[in-house]
């Protein structure tokens, strides 16, 4: 199989059916239907009770902040809020599930009809429609052990609450796969009710793929792809999927139905188990806890709350502040990273400010393998340095070694200014005189440069700053060689 390009514009007969079914991890402070603590923690089955870990004769009791997550889901996503819904339980038998069911909402889910507005590379804006959105608790977790031989059960995961997040079949392609699990990803993060770490599994993504020729209405046999924690990853076996099956049918193979996983070394799918049949997980509506009731009140009141979504924070950052679209992509892809730009932007409105993010602070914070909110490099500092040196107080050179001290120490930038001895010296006057010795010791240059050679321009800048030790101000000696050459 081929690896370059798309496999759709090598296969131009074929189109790839896809649908997705989001898990979000919600970040309430306990369980979904007990007092246990929701946070991760690293001691197995520390973080349990009779209720999570399914006593018998236990009763679950719904966790209201539950309820206002899948209401802050339905509003972000434009669907319609059920005002009555209802649990049911689903049956399966498995070590991590110790109940022998699982309480979620198969008939009267939380929110229904919505969609999730995506841009793509050309501009262009897509409407993928969502099914449902439900809730329900999640299981434990099976730790196989191939030495031993045994699987250690978890019961830390088990009570989680989750939003589970259905597309329609109604992805097209790999980018729009892609560009459909940002969005969503950012989207939860803004309202509030997710990590979105994929690493830690707060965002878990299943993808359904089939392909068909074009102008058949019938889906193809899909494969469901699980347990991948990356958009590329995601986006790569999508790419692999849809060449596998195409290349089974021009075979004059069958595509088999199966769950398939992400092999990120060899970079192909493999099968992880069968999927022929469906399974019967007698759902029945869970006879233990009541119907959800959402009275308008509460509704408005959710409504007045939601914060600015990543969709409009990109026009704005487009329109209002004048960001490119790729600048404002990458803003707004991570909820920190806009809450970072938008205090620093505040503090001191330039264009500058943009061009430090992305490549200063976003540089460190990934070679050092840290978060926004653990640099040293507040959204304040960053202001004052960018402002420093738009005042002529120091040069660009000066203010890295600002940076680079500001992120090891967490110093205030002026006083790493006045400490290091940086700030830019000389009144206009002196540079003035400077400028024009150094005009009078270089005519052949100077003849050169108004003969039409600009590029000869910085070697007077180079000059003036080699005579004042580099602490000169650039725009101050940009403006002075302007006017006298």
């Amino acid at each position: 199989m081929s690896k370059n390009g798309s496999a759709l514009d090598r296969h131009p007969t074929y189109e790839v059916v896809i649908g997705i079914e989001v898990h979000v991890q919600l970040n309430t402070n306990t369980k979904i239907f007990c007092a246990c603590s929701n946070a991760i923690s690293t001691v197995p089955n520390s973080n349990t009770c009779h209720i999570c870990t399914g006593h018998p004769g236990v009763l679950p009791v719904l966790n209201e902040a539950v309820v206002v997550a899948g209401i802050k889901a339905g509003l972000a996503t434009n669907s319609q809020i059920a005002q009555e819904s209802f649990f049911d339980r689903k049956h399966y038998f498995y070590p991590d599930l110790p109940k022998g069911y699982q309480i979620t909402q198969q008939y009267k889910p939380i929110c229904l009809n919505g969609y999730v507005p995506i841009r793509l590379t050309d501009g262009a804006v897509k409407k993928i429609k969502l099914r449902r959105i439900h809730i329900e608790e999640d299981a434990g977790k099976n730790t196989h052990v191939k030495a031993s031989k045994e699987s250690l059960v978890d019961l830390n995961r088990a009570g989680t609450p989750l939003l589970e997040i259905v597309s329609e079949p109604d992805i097209s392609s790999s980018e729009e796969a892609r560009a459909y699990l940002k969005m969503l990803r950012a989207t939860v993060q803004y309202a509030g009710i997710c990590t979105g770490n994929m690493q830690n599994g707060a965002f878990r993504a299943d993808t359904n793929i089939s392909v068909r020729k074009k102008g058949t209405t019938e889906l193809g046999t899909k494969c469901e792809l699980k347990n991948i924690n990356s958009f590329k990853f995601i986006a790569d076996a999508i790419e692999y999927e849809i060449e596998r099956q195409i290349a089974l049918l021009e075979s004059g193979q069958k595509v088999k139905q199966e769950t398939r996983l992400w092999d990120t070394k060899n970079k192909v799918t493999v099968s992880m188990r069968s999927k022929e049949e469906a399974a019967d997980y007698r759902y029945f509506q869970d006879p233990d806890l009541p119907g959800i009731q959402i009275s308008d009140e509460l509704l408005q009141t959710v409504k007045a709350a939601m914060p600015e979504l990543p969709f409009e924070k990109f026009d704005r950052y487009v329109t209002e502040y004048g960001l490119s679209p790729y600048e404002a992509d990458i803003l707004v892809e991570e909820y920190e990273r806009a809450m970072y730009f938008e205090k620093a932007y505040s503090m001191h409105r330039s264009k500058a400010v943009v061009n430090w993010i992305l490549r200063d602070v976003l540089g460190f914070i990934n070679q050092q393998q840290i978060s926004l909110t653990e640099c040293k490099v507040t959204p304040e500092h960053l202001a004052t340095i960018v402002k420093m040196i738009e005042d002529g107080l120091i040069n660009g050179s000066s203010a890295k070694t600002v940076f680079e001290t500001v992120a090891q120490t967490g110093q205030n930038p002026v006083e790493v200014v006045k400490q290091k001895g940086l700030e830019s010296v000389g009144a206009e006057d002196d540079f003035i005189l400077i400028a024009q010795k150094i005009i009078a010791q270089n005519p052949d240059i100077v003849a050169q440069y108004r003969s039409g050679k600009e590029k000869l321009f910085g070697f007077f800048v180079g000059q003036l700053m080699k005579e004042t030790g580099g602490k000169a101000s650039p725009q101050m000696i940009n403006q002075i060689f302007k006017k006298l050459l």
